[in-house]
């Protein structure tokens, strides 16, 4: 069914259904009573949909609910947005959404579902028997009722890229447009900027310790986790174990701007008349967005890595090392060891994303038989062993990387090119000498990411960002109710996926999966 009935005959049909609902009779629904409506209804858990998003717009007047002519321009507004997103799902339009239908639409973003999940995302609706979805179905389902069925997976399974350890070669967050339009992204990157900040600040000691034993540890001098941490204390005190933190702190806020903007701008260029990004599109996107920014403020890396390694008394300062690199190597200094850290992207970004698809795809086959929600320990490993499997891949050109930033300061050492380090090392020490310093990197990841998930929490909180997915209802103050009733809440920023609900997004079809790229 294409179409819908005359205008007279929907505005009584939305009539009988106020009346329904206004169960005082005082000629206005409320929040109370459009819980009980749902409930009423079959319109799965209305407890939760009250907690996850009935609430006034704004967060006042929660008791002013509707009249009858907010109700009308609500449902007439509503019923466009869900024949829009009718329309897009039934791909082949005939009228009607299969399974098949609903496999594609998951694919496309980049999940795959079985046959089974499907059939019983479609048999929620279907009320005919005939496993498909007309238009009268998809309504009345869909009507007051969330886009749950889908935008679950998509929401809860957000891959985080709040999880600070110590690396910034993951691709970066979705943001949705209603996040866009009501400034959330902007709160989650500066919560996911506090957050890294603190995390990085408190292993500190174990990244300086990664970046001296990569530079300093080799055969001859069997230089291990224990001895190194005791050769930097002896050296300068407790205090030189965060020599080149302030450096690396500093420099997450430009690198997440830089990339959040590029990542933007690039994803435009590959979509063109797309609807969305499929993984690997993505994946390019962020990998160049990852480029972009590392090319940007990689003279930090340089001064970074030079802080981190430097002696008692060596630079005064920030400022005053950059001054003396400056002066001595010329401004090429600031850029060595560029070639491996940009190639490094590719690995570590392509690596963390294919395993974290992996294990989403199968706790989802095995696991998400009543709810999409893992929980957060689940996602913690996942994110976790992901961005683990990125590291051990990238590992050897990091390593390199750093020689090469740190190779002119040291007395001795010879000036290599890229390759030329990467064959020195392996006649020297065999493939064991590119993993140097490995050890305490995996050290600090479990506290790294305790640390960065903790502070975001409470910076969430703190800047106000809604901080669970909408399933719910929100009832505006009746001189919004043209605009937007009902409107879902933003999703907390807990990875790649996006805001659940997002009606305002540009592809519909999308909307319903909650991506609202």
């Amino acid at each position: 069914m294409r179409g819908g009935p005359g205008e007279a005959e929907r505005r009584q049909r939305w009539g009988r259904l106020f009346e329904e609902l206004d169960s005082n009779k005082d000629g206005r629904v409320d929040i109370r009573e459009l819980r009980q409506g749902l409930a009423r209804l079959g319109g799965g858990d209305p407890d939760r949909g009250a907690q996850q998003g009935i609430a006034p717009e704004g967060g006042t007047d929660p008791d002013g609910g509707l009249d009858l002519e907010e109700f009308i321009l609500y449902l007439q507004e509503r019923e466009q947005r869900l024949l829009l997103l009718f329309h897009s799902l039934d791909r082949n339009q005939d009228g009607q959404i299969d399974v098949s239908e609903i496999q594609q639409s998951f694919r496309a973003l980049g999940i795959s579902i079985s046959l089974e999940q499907a059939e019983k995302i479609l048999h929620s609706m279907d009320r005919d028997g005939t496993m498909t979805i007309d238009w009268q179905e998809w309504r009345d389902h869909f009507l007051l009722h969330s886009l749950e069925n889908v935008e679950d997976v998509l929401y809860f399974w957000k891959h985080s890229t709040v999880l600070d350890i110590g690396e910034c070669l993951t691709v970066p967050d979705e943001f949705s447009e209603q996040e866009k339009l009501t400034g959330m992204w902007w709160k989650q990157l500066v919560a996911g900027a506090v957050a890294g900040a603190v995390s990085r600040t408190g292993t500190a000691p174990l990244d300086r310790l990664k970046v001296f034993m990569q530079v300093h540890a080799s055969k001859t001098n069997r230089l291990n986790i224990l001895g190194g941490l005791w050769s930097m204390i002896q050296e300068g005190g407790v205090r030189s174990l965060w020599r080149g933190n302030g450096i690396n702190v500093l420099k997450i806020a430009p690198e997440s701007a830089i990339k959040f903007m590029a990542y933007e701008q690039i994803k435009r260029a590959i979509r063109g008349q797309q609807e969305t990004l499929h993984v690997q599109e993505r994946f390019v996107a962020g990998s160049l967005a990852g480029a972009t920014a590392q090319t940007i403020i990689y003279p930090m890396e340089v001064l970074k890595t030079r802080l981190t390694l430097r002696r008692t008394g060596q630079y005064k300062g920030l400022l005053d090392c950059a001054w003396q690199i400056l002066e001595r190597e010329g401004p090429r200094a600031f850029y060595r060891g560029y070639l491996p850290n940009v190639l490094g992207i590719i690995p570590y970004a392509g690596i963390d994303l294919a395993v974290y698809e992996t294990l989403k795809n199968q706790w989802l086959q095995q696991y998400s038989h009543d709810s999409a929600d893992p929980g957060i320990l689940v996602l913690l490993a996942c994110g976790t062993i992901s961005s683990t499997c990125g590291q051990i891949a990238s590992y050897p050109l990091a390593l390199v990387r750093t020689r090469m930033q740190a190779q002119a300061s040291i007395e001795g050492a010879p000036q290599l090119s890229m390759l030329g380090l990467l064959r020195h090392i392996l006649s020297q020490e065999g493939v064991r000498g590119l993993y140097r310093g490995i050890a305490p990197n995996f050290m600090k990841v479990i506290p790294a990411v305790s640390i960065s998930y903790v502070v975001y929490e409470n910076m969430k909180q703190a800047l106000g960002v809604t901080s669970s997915p909408n399933h719910g209802l929100q009832i505006p103050k009746p001189s919004s109710a043209r605009s937007s009733l009902l409107k879902p809440h933003s999703r907390e920023p807990d990875g790649r996926g996006a805001v659940p609900g997002d009606y305002n997004c540009r592809t519909p079809d999308l909307c319903i999966a909650g991506t609202g790229h």
